[in-house]
């Protein structure tokens, strides 16, 4: 009897001792997150297809480091326990561009003699950008092994917007007209009675959304502190989208310079559904997470 017991605690304790290394590599580095780790996710779309593009006849294309979502933002979490993490959502763009364009000078209408080139003026566009999304969240996980469950709530905020301007070498006469001017690409049009017209300012309209949202999800530790899982979420947004304008310059039908200021329509909305479809601060695709 005495040796039965004995048998069993050395198989309860080889067992455990078992239990232990599957958390451990090797080389003795832990699978699981720690308290005081930070991590960091990307798509791990690129990634599975170059290993299974490898392993196949097609071959492997270098994965590439993609944002977790269609709004590329920064994912990143911070472990205060090996069961609970604090996470952070984070987009700070801003972009500028400025371009110019040498026309001929629209008042000079006698043609230069060789060698003597045409007389030139200088058309500009200036042009900026700004996205700004900012979220927090917390995660509580559970799972004694490789495999771990995770559930928790995000808060997001986001704004956008953006707005060109035109300057112009040859003013607008009943002589000089729209064709005068360089086309950027979006600066000639027409005004509201059908007329030539080019762009003298376009904003976009101010966009703010706010969200919260619940999630759940898996990850498997393929390797230390590297993981590849998946979340799903449901939440509650809402959506402020403020109206566009155009300030445009025309010359009429009797020679008038005219300024006209055409905005859209405003708008908002309420959305309550899962976020499957990329919105939010995740989606359902397939991540890996760096842990460190």
């Amino acid at each position: 009897m005495k040796k039965s017991m004995l048998l069993i605690a050395a198989f309860a304790f080889s067992a455990s001792v078992a239990f232990a290394q599957d958390l451990t590599s090797k080389k003795g580095e832990a699978y699981l997150p720690a308290a005081g780790d930070w991590s960091i996710g990307i798509d791990a779309t690129p990634v599975l297809n170059y290993v299974g593009g490898f392993l196949s006849s097609a071959g492997g294309v270098a994965p590439t480091w993609n944002y977790l979502n269609g709004d590329q933002a920064i994912i990143g979490k911070m472990y205060k326990s090996e069961s609970k993490a604090y996470r952070a959502i984070l987009r700070i763009g801003m972009s500028s561009v400025n371009q110019n364009a040498m026309v001929a000078d629209a008042t000079v209408t006698t043609p230069p003699t060789y060698p003597n080139l045409p007389a030139m003026v200088e058309d500009q566009m200036k042009g900026g950008s700004r996205y700004i999304g900012l979220g927090a969240g917390i995660e509580k996980r559970r799972g004694k092994t490789r495999l771990q469950g995770f559930y928790g709530a995000d808060a997001m905020i986001m704004m956008s917007g953006s707005k060109s301007t035109y300057t112009y070498g040859n003013a607008l006469s009943s002589t000089v007209g729209v064709g005068s001017s360089h086309d950027f690409g979006s600066n000639i049009g027409t005004d509201t009675y059908g007329n030539a017209a080019r762009m003298t300012e376009m904003k976009s309209g101010n966009t703010i959304g706010i969200g919260v949202r619940g999630f759940v999800g898996c990850e498997y530790f393929i390797l230390p502190k590297i993981s590849i899982g998946a979340e799903f979420g449901w939440g509650f947004g809402f959506g402020i989208f403020g109206a566009s304008s155009a300030t445009m310059e025309s010359v009429g039908t009797t020679g008038t310079i005219g300024v006209q200021t055409v905005e859209g329509s405003k708008a908002s909305g309420l959305m309550l559904d899962t976020d499957t479809n990329g919105s939010g601060s995740s989606n359902a695709s397939l991540r890996m997470n760096f842990h460190f």
